[in-house]
């Protein structure tokens, strides 16, 4: 059985930095980011605020959104971020 995925975006602080990324495992992938194992970029910038996360049925269809986020203006990505998290609250203990 295929996996589905998720999108994702961390930041540092509300309207700071930004990464975009995708997993099949949401909550891991996550907590590799908060202790420094996750991406380079995320530990370079001290990302580690989950703001934005978005399921998807398959990780082909959540890989073809992050490539399409990833293409946007940044005051795009802020504005979705908004709609589903307008206080850029950290979204990590609702994973569990």
């Amino acid at each position: 059985m295929a996996l589905g995925g998720w999108v994702y975006m961390m930041t540092n602080k509300p309207f700071g930095m930004l990464y975009i990324g995708v997993t099949a495992y949401l909550a891991s992938r996550v907590h590799q980011h908060r202790i420094d194992t996750g991406s380079a970029y995320c530990r370079r910038y001290g990302l580690k605020i989950l703001v934005f996360a978005e399921q998807h049925g398959t990780i082909q269809d959540a890989i073809a959104r992050e490539k399409m986020l990833k293409a946007w203006k940044r005051s795009w990505k802020d504005e979705l971020i908004a709609t589903i998290n307008p206080e850029w609250a950290d979204l990590y203990d609702q994973l569990h």
